[in-house]
């Protein structure tokens, strides 16, 4: 009772966290994922992937250490454009299967909090020793053998000489035969309790997925992976827990008379030497299996919350990025405002969005990027329509000085510059108040001749920048540039965006009217 109780209070705990992702209070609720964080990846930081209110918490319901890996490992690197439309097929099947994806975060929770899943692995890829089955043979007619000495002792009412005979010669030989295979056998006991008692946890998991018939070709290559050679790992890993509950018996009182004689134990450590030398190679597979349809079903979750949200269109004839209506992900329905916009090879590959403080030239980077990020990992993205490329990816929005590696937050930029130019191409770059940590003259001169460094890679970008003689640049670089802005207007002394993307270059700044409107006399 008590155990269904749990699973009852893990599936409401499941249906909460659907329910606050939809009414936008998930923030803090969720796994972060910040261990998957490095300060140095062209784009983690900058877009908010991992952290509190970050894309891999509202993304991620997966509840096993591996299943959390495999989708923080699809949202830090772009995949090929088959590896996605396999995924979208998979998501598109699990999306109403709301009750599968319940049950596979109910039973993930166990395995998340229970089972060690790297130990787990090595000690089924660890070098199988199985015994030889003359070996096993002469334990078993040894057991036997000591087994009638003593019904035959026993039914002459210990008084045949012969019977005792028998038995102590069969008992030397056993203890014979046993010294010499000991440590073998106290080794495999030693070892075994813990990884069978994590596939134990982890067999109810796979019996969920075996179960279900799936059509798509990924999902029915991950049910192949669990079912090998005709058998099902839970029936392989019922096996197993069959030979533990027969290797526990030796506690009985009974058997721990009778044990000995019978040479019960090194027979059972025999068996299960012999059941991982068949099985342990599949151990990594179910594992890898789980953690992949764990990171489906999240973006299946995802998909489901998110019904108006389509998924991409994937352009390899150039390198584009056409964007219909786009929007941030992480901004509530009612507040986002959706903009569009169109970077191709063969027409305009960089937009310089100029504009004044706070008018959304950063969320617009944020917004490119974020979805770029959900389309190249297989998820649905929040636009009317997204056509791109399979493409790189590289940011420089979030650059900070490092105390601990002596960078100024100026080397810190083009360090990060130099990280984007040697992005395998096609790549997307998205630039944001480009080097506004130098005086206006050198930055002048480095964002032409990084731009146009960019371009000549073949890249595809956005740039932002408040500094209107930089606006200049995309003129100079026409048609392969060009220049956008936002606009902000000025009302009983407050400031207000519509957050609008306009063509051209932005002809007012509004610091000193902030300035001024929080209270500075300027």
């Amino acid at each position: 009772i008590d155990r269904k109780g749990e699973c009852v209070r893990r599936a409401v705990a499941f249906h909460e966290r659907g329910m606050a992702r939809m009414e936008n209070r998930w923030q803090g609720t969720g796994e972060t994922g910040e261990r998957f964080l490095d300060p140095r990846h062209p784009y983690a930081i900058d877009l908010d992937l991992f952290g509190r209110a970050s894309l891999f918490e509202l993304l991620s319901t997966a509840r096993t250490r591996g299943g959390e890996a495999r989708l923080a490992s699809w949202l830090l690197a772009a995949s090929s454009a088959d590896e996605l439309e396999d995924r979208h097929s998979a998501v598109r099947e699990l999306q109403p299967l709301i009750d599968l994806r319940e049950e596979i975060a109910v039973l993930g929770e166990d395995v998340r909090s229970a089972v060690n899943a790297d130990q787990l692995s090595r000690w089924g890829n660890a070098a199988a020793a199985p015994f030889p089955v003359w070996m096993r043979i002469l334990a078993l007619a040894l057991g036997a053998a000591a087994a009638c000495a003593l019904i035959w002792l026993f039914g002459t009412g210990f008084m045949d000489i012969a019977a005792r005979r028998a038995l102590i010669l069969t008992g030397l030989a056993e203890v014979a035969f046993y010294l010499r295979i000991r440590d073998r056998i106290m080794s495999i006991v030693v070892s075994v309790n813990e990884p069978a008692r994590d596939l134990d946890i982890l067999a109810g998991l796979l019996e969920t997925l075996e179960k279900r018939g799936f059509q798509s070709k990924r999902l029915a290559r991950l049910r192949g992976e669990i079912d090998v050679q005709g058998w099902s790992a839970s029936r392989r890993i019922a096996r197993l827990r069959r030979w533990m509950e027969l290797l526990d018996s030796r506690d009985n009182l009974a058997m721990r008379v009778i044990g000995p004689l019978l040479l019960w134990t090194p027979q059972i450590a025999m068996a299960i030497e012999a059941w991982r030398a068949r099985n342990g190679g599949f151990i990594a597979r179910w594992l890898d299996a789980v953690s992949e349809i764990e990171a489906l079903s999240a973006l299946a979750n995802y998909a489901w919350e998110h019904p108006a949200d389509p998924f991409p269109e994937f352009e390899q004839a150039q390198i584009v990025f056409d964007a219909d209506e786009i929007a941030h992900p992480l901004i509530p329905a009612d507040r986002v405002v959706a903009n569009s916009f169109c970077l191709s090879s063969d027409r305009t590959r960089v937009l310089v969005v100029s504009g004044s403080n706070m008018s959304g030239k950063s969320t617009l980077l944020r917004t490119a990027g974020v979805n770029a990020i959900l389309a190249l990992a297989g998820a649905p993205v929040r636009a009317k329509r997204l056509r791109i490329t399979p493409i790189s990816l590289g940011a420089s929005i979030r650059n900070v000085d490092s105390l601990e590696e002596g960078q100024s937050r100026f080397m810190a930029e083009i360090l990060r510059l130099k990280q984007i130019l040697e992005l395998p191409t096609p790549a997307l770059f998205l630039l944001d108040e480009l080097l506004h940590g130098t005086n206006s003259h050198d930055r002048a001169i480095g964002s032409e001749g990084l731009l146009r460094a960019l371009i000549d890679r073949g890249f595809i970008g956005l740039v932002t920048t408040h500094d209107l003689s930089l606006a200049r640049v995309a003129g100079e670089l026409a048609p392969a540039a060009a220049n956008v802005h936002f606009e902000d207007r000025l009302e009983n002394g407050r400031l207000r965006f519509d957050y609008r993307m306009r063509p051209g270059v932005v002809e007012r700044s509004n610091a000193l009217d902030l300035m001024r409107a929080v209270g500075l006399e300027v």
